[in-house]
């Protein structure tokens, strides 16, 4: 294979390919890198590459190749991590100028040992909107990713990095994080698959918190086997974080590729027709994408949650005041060296009080507990992850919008999966995104239901033109 081609290859089919001894984990890494180099002067997406330490993971790799000891699953795989998960011996630096001299970390987060342990190899530590909620930014040290598709336009946030990279074929895998849709927001505007599971589902230990009853570790890919092949690396109960649940694992492989024949699943319309009013071409290509669906069998029915808005205005006052209480010291010290949407957006919670929060805190008990009335009689539901395609860096007015009254924050409140994956193109050749919701800890059916449809379409095929 030619490098090109080496990088088009996702997690599962380089997997396949180096435990039949037919691809070189130093080939694959190698390949990987220099298209790192050659391209992310232009994408962006890479904060600290880490060539040497990958080199030598690969090396290790291949010897355990030639002697039948694989690590695990995803043996001699790169993947990246957002640079707000911590990596021994790597500074996490949550892309700001307060983190920028961090000493290293001491320990992997929980998420990039399992990753460790099943054999990747990580390639870097990647691009996020400052502590995950300031951007996109111009004013930190290092600046923000660009869409592969549009370099004129944002990848999305918070997880820039991670959507950008995979579109850009730097890496067949990403970790991101999700507190009010940061994995899903990228995935949808770099068109590749991100899933934010169910709370609890995942460890946050060793990730910098940024709303700790509302962040989510997910796994972020070009595919949904891929995805689910990192869900299922990455899931599992941590004893030793208080934010992990002790459920039973799923076996997600065995519910790839069952379809959707039969099927009843849920469709929330009201968030793009009555809440919020998509673009035209968004419109368009769910009314395509539920088409595609009940030609698989699906069956289809209208559902109603609450109204859009009142997820938003539920989240807004729990993240503020959350991550408000985590950077106030810093903030009392060294305010002027966030930057400047990072600090706006922190500092919305110092004027709140503790009622609204607690007010804030039994809405979305309310709200979950309505999801799962809505749900019933339904094995998943689809509805949109965004109004509109992703904006440029220079529409303050979408970049604003995408922000706030978008099909994401109510699985954040919810706390529930959901994910994002392709459904099509603009005319102009942006993706556009579906998203796949279910039960609390079903993330099997709604991987079932992603890969159905992705089974029958093309457009996690579609590469960016670099």
């Amino acid at each position: 294979m030619s490098a090109t081609d080496l990088t088009d290859l996702g997690v599962v089919e380089a997997a396949g390919l180096i435990a039949a001894r037919k691809l070189s984990p130093v080939e694959l890494t190698e390949a990987c890198l220099a298209r790192i180099e050659a391209l992310d002067g232009k994408v962006n997406a890479v904060l600290r590459l880490l060539p040497e330490r990958a080199m030598d993971a690969a090396r290790r790799a291949e010897a355990e190749v030639a002697r039948d000891a694989l690590r695990g699953p995803l043996h001699g795989v790169p993947y990246a991590l957002k640079d707000i998960i911590d990596l021994a011996g790597v500074p996490t630096t949550g892309h700001s100028q307060i983190r920028a001299d961090a000493p290293p970390a001491t320990a992997h987060a929980p998420v990039a040992d399992r990753l460790e342990r099943a054999g990747g190899i990580c390639l870097a530590k990647l691009s996020t909107w400052e502590f995950a909620v300031g951007g996109p930014s111009f004013d930190l040290p290092w600046p923000p990713a660009r869409n592969p598709y549009d370099l004129e336009r944002t990848p999305g946030g918070s997880s820039s990095g991670s959507g950008a990279g995979l579109a850009a074929r730097f890496f067949p895998a990403a970790l991101g994080t999700d507190t009010g849709g940061s994995i899903r927001n990228p995935s949808a505007a770099c068109g590749v698959v991100g899933l934010k599971p169910t709370y609890g589902r995942v460890p946050l230990k060793g990730v910098l918190p940024l709303s700790t009853t509302l962040d989510h570790v997910g796994p972020m890919t070009r595919t949904v086997a891929d995805n689910a092949a990192i869900f299922e690396a990455i899931a599992g109960h941590d004893p030793d974080d208080p934010t992990s649940a002790a459920v039973a694992p799923q076996n997600i492989g065995a519910a790839l590729g069952k379809g959707v024949k039969g099927m009843k699943i849920g469709v929330i319309r009201h968030f793009w027709e009555r809440d919020g009013i998509a673009e035209p071409e968004v419109a368009a290509a769910m009314a395509a994408a539920l088409d595609v669906y009940r030609s698989l069998g699906a069956d289809l029915v209208d559902i109603e949650l609450e109204p859009l808005p009142n997820y938003v205005a539920c989240l807004k006052p729990i993240m503020a005041g959350e991550a408000y209480a985590l950077h106030r010291r810093i903030l009392a010290t060294s305010a002027n060296a966030y930057g400047a949407l990072a600090r706006d957006r922190i500092t919305a919670g110092a004027s709140q009080t503790t009622a609204e929060y607690l007010d804030a805190l039994e809405v979305r008990r309310k709200l979950e507990a309505a999801y799962r009335q809505s749900m019933q009689g339904v094995a998943a539901a689809l509805t949109i992850v965004t109004l509109a395609p992703p904006p440029r860096f220079d529409d303050a007015e979408g970049l604003a919008r995408s922000f706030s009254l978008e099909g994401r924050p109510p699985f954040n409140i919810i706390r529930a999966p959901a994910l994002a994956m392709p459904m099509g193109a603009t005319k102009t050749g942006l993706p556009l995104s579906i998203q796949v919701v279910g039960h609390h800890f079903d993330e099997a059916t709604v991987y079932r239901v992603a890969q159905a449809y992705e089974a029958e379409t093309s457009w996690t095929e579609r590469k960016p033109p670099l």
